[in-house]
Formats: C-alpha cells, structure tokens, sequence
C-alpha cells in the first residue's frame, strides 16, 4: 500500500498505523510500550527521531507514538494521523502535575475536557471559547475498562499550559475551577479531533505534586514506571475496534 508523506510522518513499513494510536510525550517511552507490550513491533515512522511503532495487542493492531512536548507538537502529529493516516482514535498516555489534593503521585486522571491558556484555537476563527471536550465513547470504554481490570482513575478537568516553568504558579488557580492537573498537550489534542471529527482521550499519570507538600518522579519513573496507565490504554483499545469507523473532514 502507498501511503501520503507528510512534513513528520513518512511510513517505513506496509504495516502502517492501527484504528488506535497511543501517544506518550516521550518516544523513549514509545519504545518502552513497543518492546514490552506489542507482539511484533515494526518501527513505522523514523522523521526527526520521533518514532512511531505498530505491532499487536491481544489480537488487535495497534499504534504508539510519541508527542513530542506542547500543544503545537501535538496539533501536528495528532493532525497529520487524523487526516492523511485514517487513524480513528488517539489516547494520550502522558505525565501531569497534580493541582487538586485529591490526586497524588501515580494517580491517574482521565481529562472530560481541557481548559486552557494556549492561542491553539484561534486558529478556528470563532468569537468565543471552544469547550475542548474529549470522545464520551472513548471516556466510557476506558472507564469501563478500568472497572474491570480493578484500576482506579480519577476523571474531570485538565488544565492544558503553554509553560512549564511558570512564574505566577496560576495552575493552582485553575483547581478552584475544578481542574484536576496540568499538562502541555491535550487541549490540542481534543480541538484537533473536534475539527476533523475522530475521537480522543487524555489519560495521565500524576508525575508532580504542584502544591505542598512538594513532590516529583524522576525522569527514569516517568519513562518506564507508567505501566498501569500503559496497559490500561492498551485494553482499552482493543474495545476501540468495536465502534464506528469515522471520515476526517475537510
């Protein structure tokens, strides 16, 4: 099969991408996920050393790759599957900061929506606030998923930043509104799915306490210890395969 060739994704292998695509922020960690949970990893995309991975879950074809960091990375990458692969579902498998007492370190946290601080959807041109909202049949699989297999997650708001480092610590600012935890990606994401009309879910674990006491994994954690999110992912997706294929729109 031919596939399109795009400015990041450029497809080394017939195999192509799955329905469902998980994507970690890290692609070390998208490597960790190919050679320890899919049977027959192929690498499928190399571009700029962001490597995608399809192999096998129970059955089931599925793909992994990663982010990169921000919002802007992942509008392209969330983009150019959506619309040029065919690909149905993204689920993001990353790492979040916790802003809410209730969720502690390797909490995972399913985000209903994303509010945010990021210009990522001016470009739609609309006078008012876009209310980026995740797929409600990826959310209800995962949940039910999760009941299932005995693993808790928390599920509301997440508060999607364009920095990191932030001076004024207003992630805090964003719990009074109910927001769980902060991220860098899943705003763009929802917005992206949204507009091209494919589904998405956020999942993170909680790496860092953004509030006293202080806490944090470190990177080595952050890469490989996320393994109940990973599988819970992964079994989720094989419920994926169950619903409707979708067309992107123009």
């Amino acid at each position: 099969m031919e596939y399109p060739k795009t400015p990041h994704i450029n497809i080394l292998d017939d195999t192509g991408f799955g329905k469902t695509v998980l994507m970690p922020g890290d692609p070390l960690r998208s490597k960790f996920i190919a050679e320890n949970f899919l049977e027959n990893p192929v690498l499928v995309n190399g571009v700029r050393g962001v490597n995608g991975y399809t192999g096998y879950y129970k059955g089931v074809k599925v793909s992994v790759m990663a982010s990169g960091m921000g919002m802007p990375s992942m509008g392209i990458y969330s983009y150019e599957l959506f619309k040029f692969f065919d690909v149905q579902n993204i689920i993001r498998i990353g790492s979040a900061g916790s802003i809410s007492p209730d969720c502690g370190l390797r909490d995972i946290v399913a985000g209903i929506g994303a509010c945010t601080n990021s210009a990522f959807g001016r470009q739609y041109g609309l006078d008012g606030d876009i209310a980026a909202v995740c797929s409600y049949d990826l959310l209800s699989l995962t949940e039910k998923t999760a009941c299932e297999k005995g693993i808790t997650i928390k599920t509301g708001s997440l508060y999607s930043s364009d920095t990191f480092y932030d001076d004024t610590r207003s992630a805090l600012g964003w719990a009074k509104l109910g927001c769980l935890a902060v991220e860098m990606e899943a705003a763009a994401l929802y917005m992206t799915a949204l507009r091209l009309g494919k589904r998405a879910l956020a999942i993170c674990t909680i790496s860092d306490l953004c509030y006293e006491p202080f806490d944090a994994l470190d990177a080595e954690e952050r890469q490989t210890s996320f393994t109940q999110m990973m599988e819970l992912a992964l079994e989720s997706a094989v419920k994926y395969e169950n619903l409707p294929p979708l067309k992107a729109k123009d």
